[in-house]
């Protein structure tokens, strides 16, 4: 079940979560054994190994949660869970286990000793997961808040990504994008497609970015901040191999803006932060937060 972007909203009829930056996964666990699943359904078991002792504190059930990588702070890193999610080696993994470790912050419950729980108020599954009681060095279950004022602000105090708002009432509902769950985020920032760079003082002096539309990108504008040297080479790794002759955008760019455009298949994503936009959509002041791996171009929309 997925959130959508709005603004924080209030009332008795809601419970409020952090959000955490991190990977949502799925916990899946049956006779003392643990696989775990990205969103796109990609099992990831082998990535995260100091995850498996979370199998013998519960016989059966179907977790939802989301991975991360928290710093010496207690915040959040993206960047520093990067390392970890495309490993496949369990040697490799295992040692980057022990140097990197990860946590499995786990926030819903839809299967339980057999019964499935979807069906059941979003209230009625929390009170089933903390009656669990589980709680390890790699995993937790994180508090639920009744004031989403002063979830917000704490959230911006403890450097968190913001808050997730749920209705009490809710039902699970797999695979949708639900008004039930309000994702409110502390920044202005939203998922784009890249199509293409323009080289400048660096090999990419800024990236092309637009969201999918019936005849190809739309284009929302050309974002030069925050490209430094280390990010420059993971969008390097990823794009290259896509370029392509023709430009993945439904109409015609800006001369400006086009100049020496090298064009690329749509099927990187990337989170951008900016201030505002302008009335035709572009981006005001947009600034390159990361690279969103775990989120397939077609997921990505001016909605958020």
């Amino acid at each position: 079940m997925l959130a959508v972007a709005a603004g924080l909203p209030e009332g008795p009829q809601w419970a409020y979560e952090f959000k955490w930056d991190g990977i949502r996964a799925l916990a899946d666990i049956r006779g003392g054994r643990q696989r775990l699943y990205a969103r796109s359904g990609t099992e990831i078991t082998v990535a995260y190994p100091e995850l498996a002792p979370l199998a013998q504190q519960v016989g059966d059930a179907l977790l939802d949660g989301e991975v991360v990588r928290l710093g010496e702070s207690g915040q959040p890193s993206f960047t520093a869970l990067a390392e970890r999610m495309h490993v496949r080696n369990p040697h490799r993994a295992a040692q980057l286990a022990a140097s990197v470790p990860v946590t499995y912050m786990i926030f819903d419950v839809m299967r339980l000793d057999g019964a499935d729980l979807t069906g059941r108020p979003y209230r009625s599954r929390r009170e089933a997961l903390e009656a669990l009681g589980l709680g390890g060095a790699r995993w937790a279950v994180p508090p639920v808040f009744a004031d989403g004022v002063a979830t917000y602000e704490a959230a911006g105090e403890n450097g968190l990504e913001g808050v997730v708002a749920k209705r009490w009432e809710s039902l699970y509902r797999p695979g949708v994008r639900s008004p039930d769950w309000v994702k409110v985020k502390l920044e202005v920032t939203g998922d784009f497609v890249v199509g293409g760079w323009r080289p400048g003082a660096r090999r990419i002096g800024g990236l092309l970015v637009g969201v999918p539309g019936p005849r190809g990108l739309i284009f929302r504008g050309r974002v030069g901040g925050g490209i430094g040297a280390a990010i420059e080479r993971q969008l390097l790794a990823e794009l290259e191999p896509r370029r392509t002759p023709e430009s993945p955008f439904a109409e015609g760019l800006p001369r400006e803006d086009a100049r020496g455009a090298i064009w690329v298949r749509p099927q990187v994503v990337v989170e951008v932060k900016y201030s505002q936009r302008t009335p035709d959509g572009r981006l005001r002041f947009p600034r390159l937060l990361r690279l969103r791996p775990d989120k397939p171009p077609e997921e990505v929309s001016d909605a958020g």
